[in-house]
This record gives C-alpha cells, sequence and structure tokens, in this order.
C-alpha cells in the first residue's frame, strides 16, 4: 500500500536528516489526508484507495513542473532546482510511466471495446483509460492518440 510505504519512507528520511525528501513526504501525506477528509463517509474508514493516491501524486508532479518553468523564466534557478529535487522525490512513488506506443495501443484496445466512432465519444474513452491506467499513463498524450484515432 502507497500510505505505509510514505509514511515509513518519511520515518527513514527523518533519521537520514534528508530535508528536501522529508518535506516533499510530509507535503504528499498531508495531500492524501485532506483527500481522505474530503472522501470521508460512514462506509469509509480506510481513506482513500491507492488509485487516488497516485492522481494526487501525478498532479503534484505536474504543479512542480509548471512552477519550475515559471522560475526558471523568472531567473529563480534556486527554487526551479527546489521543485525539480520535489518532482523527484514524488516520481518515485508512481508506477513505470507507459511508452508513446503502449499508449496507443492501449487507446486503440479501449476504443475497439467501448465501440467508439467519433470524437464525441472521447469522454468514455478517456474514463476508461483514467480508471485502467491511472498514474501509468500521461492523459495529454493519451487525448492527443484518441483524437488521431478518429481522423
Amino acid at each position: 500500500m502507497i500510505r505505509e510505504r510514505l509514511s515509513n519512507d518519511l520515518k527513514e528520511a527523518i533519521k537520514a536528516q534528508e530535508s528536501t525528501r522529508v518535506s516533499t513526504l510530509r507535503l504528499i501525506l498531508a495531500a492524501v489526508k485532506d483527500r481522505d477528509i474530503a472522501a470521508r463517509s460512514e462506509d469509509t474508514t480506510d481513506g482513500v484507495p491507492d488509485t487516488e493516491i497516485l492522481a494526487i501524486l501525478g498532479k503534484m508532479i505536474k504543479q512542480r513542473q509548471e512552477s519550475a518553468r515559471i522560475y526558471e523564466e523568472a531567473g529563480r534557478l534556486d527554487l526551479a532546482e527546489q521543485e525539480v529535487a520535489e518532482t523527484d522525490v514524488i516520481r518515485a512513488y508512481l508506477p513505470r510511466q507507459m511508452s508513446g506506443a503502449e499508449i496507443e495501443a492501449a487507446v486503440g484496445a479501449v476504443i475497439a471495446e467501448t465501440g467508439a466512432s467519433s470524437v464525441r465519444d472521447m469522454g468514455k474513452v478517456m474514463g476508461l483509460l483514467k480508471t485502467r491506467y491511472a498514474g501509468k499513463m500521461d492523459f495529454g498524450v493519451a487525448g492527443a492518440a484518441v483524437k488521431s484515432a478518429f481522423r
């Protein structure tokens, strides 16, 4: 379970006095806890599932990549390097990302499975891709692959 791995790695990072890793892991755990609180109900006491944690991690990576780009444009290389270091820590908890060819194959399989015939069916295709490949696929690339499949 990702949550347990994050907690254990935080303890190890604290012992090893790895400040960047400690702060990044604390940010991740805080984001997961926020999502747990938002999703809390009588039925769910375990917290959000790993698929949702993977989505949180993906979102955190995108935020840091955008921040690093903005910092570089502003000439703040020290802050850009910090964002890149945090991205590296977060990326260690994501599964291996699919290659372009693997994404195209998955898109083709989902289109065939859903019977999608036009761009109007893109939402159905993307929804199924996000369910099956959360954290493994760049959905920007997948969206482009779905659009090109209908041309």
